[in-house]
Order: structure tokens, then C-alpha cells, then sequence
């Protein structure tokens, strides 16, 4: 199995509803994913007008390691503004369901073809390097698409986006969806998953072993409606679950996700997987449960022992030295049944405060 990454965090992110990144917030997330080791940066739509391109140029700028690529519409005026920021690895991006050709183009299949073709000749005679997506493949004609695909082989593209624009897929059908696609044509293949019903890892994880070679993904999975494939899950999936190793410096996981939850104005659910504060919180033996296969600190997370209504008394031992007070087993063996019931009390988990009051209650 092999996995290149395209993150969309500064173009498919952003579309998020009611998230807006300003410049420096931009230039700074790219350079974070950058230093993160990601190959390629989608960093925005030039086509949206002077301040999208004011930013993609200045990330041009910055000389990164990571490839810079921009999305446009099968359109020369999208690829001109695209070319005008000094990018040069360009998405070229249609419809290719019958449904979206009609209502959002008010077009044909024929006419899709047609405008796929000019675009691809116009980017390649600037000299760019061209990918092109289709958007709801998970709804087209399986024909069809393959058709839209061979076309842009036979064009020159270089990669080929299956987007699972809506969300429609799940990994068994992600897998003998790409299976097919990946043995009919003379591609690379990108898997784009949306996450509509929380499926959009394990259909990035399918399409990569039925043969895709890249995978689409934003920081902290943001994206229109349930957002995108998580950046941070699909690298520590790949890695732990898979044995595979993308060259991503997964101690900066944390740090990029609050970052860009911070920028984005959308805290980190405590719950959320990798980079959530409460992932490897526990009352009980759960972080050493956890850590058998993933360490707090493979992602730049920290480690912390809550107290609560279902701690153990080794826990209070371990709690209280941390604080810096020593508890015999003895003590915290009658400590924990305060403990216990202070919490049913405030419902809740007992701060360290709480903790060090009860102590001097009690012991």
C-alpha cells in the first residue's frame, strides 16, 4: 500500500461553513504542514478573486518543500489566475454524475469532455503539471467516468481525483470502486472522502489498498457539511494500524490541530481522535490500555490521569505524586470512597484542587 497526501486544509477546510482563514493564518498553516513533512499543499481557489490570490502568491513565495497546487474549474480564465499567483501545479475539477452536470452546469456529458479537454491543453501548453478531479464520482456513471478519466490521461494529467463529493460511499464500495477505476486506466488515483456518515478514514484506507496512491485530507477533518478525511487520523492509522510511514513528523499532529482550530474559530471536540485533549484521559487503565498501541506522545499529546468516580486507588497513589504528595496504599484505599462520592456529587471528574482538599480532609 502506498499513500501520498494532498492536503485541502486551505481550500476544502475553508469552504467549512462560517470559517474564513485570514492571510497570515494561511501562510502560517501551510508552513506548519510543510515542517509536518505533507508533499502537497491544495492552498486555494484563485478564481475567487484578489485576496484568494494575494494569498496562494505568498505562498508561492515561501520556497516550500511541499508542492503548491491550486483548484480551478475546467476554465482558462481559473488556470490564468491560477498561473498569475505562480503556481504551477494545478486541479482541474468537473462534475461527472448526470445529476450535477445538469443541475449545476446545464450542460452534457459531451460538453464536460469538450471543456476537460481545452483546460488540460491550456494548462499544459503554460507548462504546469495538471490533476483532474471528478466531482460526485461516487454517483456517476461508471462508464462515464472512466471515460472522463482515460480523457485525461490521454491529455496529459497526471493524477486522477475520485471525489466522493456527497459522502455516498462506504469502504466496500470504495474498494471495488477503485479497484476497477485503478485497473482501467494508466493514472495515479486520489481518493477525496467526504464524511457524511463518519466514513470518510476507513473509505481513504479502502481506496488506498484497492490500489489509490494519494489521499485527500484536511487538518482536524474540516470540510463542507461533516467535513473531510483527518489528516492526523489517516496518518496514525496508516502507521499504527498498517505499518506504513508517510514521512510525516507525527509529534507536530497537536500542535497543527490547535493551530488551525484556533484560526478556524472551532474548538477540538475533547473526544476527537488523535489530537482531542481527552484521547488519552482516562479514570481508569485507559491511557496504558492505549499506549500498547499508540503513545500520547506519538502525537505531540500530552498524557493526563483524571480523577474521577471510577478511579482505583493506584491511581490516587499515582495522582498524588505527581502533585507531589505521597499517599500509602492505606490512604488511598479510604481516600478513593471520597473521591468516588464527591464525584456522583458534581458529576464530574475531580480537579486537583479537590483532590488535594480531600487529601488534607481526610488523610
Amino acid at each position: 500500500m502506498v499513500c501520498r497526501i494532498v492536503d485541502t486544509t486551505l481550500r476544502d477546510g475553508e469552504q467549512t461553513a462560517g470559517i474564513v482563514f485570514s492571510l497570515p493564518e494561511k501562510v502560517w498553516i501551510a508552513r506548519m504542514l510543510d515542517e509536518a513533512g505533507v508533499e502537497m499543499i491544495e492552498a486555494g481557489i484563485p478564481a475567487m478573486g484578489e485576496v484568494e490570490q494575494e494569498a496562494l502568491a505568498a505562498i508561492v513565495r515561501l520556497g516550500l518543500q511541499a508542492r503548491i497546487s491550486a483548484w480551478n474549474r475546467v476554465n482558462p480564465g481559473d488556470i490564468q489566475a491560477s498561473i498569475d499567483c505562480g503556481v504551477r501545479d494545478l486541479h482541474l475539477s468537473a462534475p461527472v454524475s448526470d445529476l450535477q452536470i445538469k443541475e449545476k452546469l446545464g450542460r452534457d456529458r459531451r460538453w464536460v469532455l469538450g471543456r476537460l479537454v481545452e483546460a488540460i491543453r491550456y494548462a499544459r501548453r503554460q507548462g504546469c503539471r495538471v490533476s483532474v478531479g471528478a466531482e460526485d464520482a461516487s454517483r456517476a456513471d461508471e462508464e462515464f467516468l472512466l471515460l472522463f478519466a482515460r480523457t485525461a490521461g490521454q491529455e496529459g494529467a497526471e493524477r486522477f481525483r475520485y471525489a466522493d463529493t456527497v459522502g455516498a460511499l462506504d469502504p466496500f464500495f470504495t474498494y471495488e470502486r477503485i479497484d476497477r477505476l485503478v485497473r482501467a486506466v494508466d493514472l495515479e488515483v486520489e481518493i477525496h472522502a467526504h464524511n457524511d456518515f463518519g466514513l470518510a478514514t476507513a473509505n481513504a484506507l479502502a481506496a488506498l489498498r484497492a490500489g489509490a496512491t494519494w489521499a485527500s485530507t484536511t487538518v482536524g477533518g474540516l470540510g463542507e457539511r461533516a467535513g473531510n478525511t483527518a489528516f492526523e487520523e489517516l496518518v496514525m492509522a496508516l502507521k499504527h494500524l498498517q505499518g506504513i510511514e508517510l514521512g510525516i513528523d507525527t509529534g507536530l499532529l497537536v500542535k497543527l490541530a490547535e493551530y488551525v482550530a484556533k484560526a478556524a474559530r472551532r474548538p477540538i471536540p475533547p473526544a476527537k481522535p488523535i489530537v482531542g485533549r481527552g484521547v488519552f484521559s482516562a479514570e481508569g487503565d485507559g491511557p496504558k490500555g492505549m499506549a500498547r498501541l499508540m503513545s500520547s506522545g506519538d502525537a505531540g499529546q500530552a498524557r493526563e490521569l483524571v480523577i474521577g468516580k471510577h478511579s482505583e486507588w493506584p491511581q490516587l497513589v499515582q495522582k498524588f505524586r505527581e502533585l507531589g504528595v505521597n499517599l500509602s496504599p492505606a490512604q488511598a484505599k479510604g481516600l478513593v470512597i471520597r473521591v468516588r462520592a464527591m464525584a456522583v456529587q458534581v458529576k464530574r471528574s475531580l480537579s486537583e484542587a479537590e483532590l488535594l482538599e480531600l487529601a488534607l480532609e481526610n488523610c
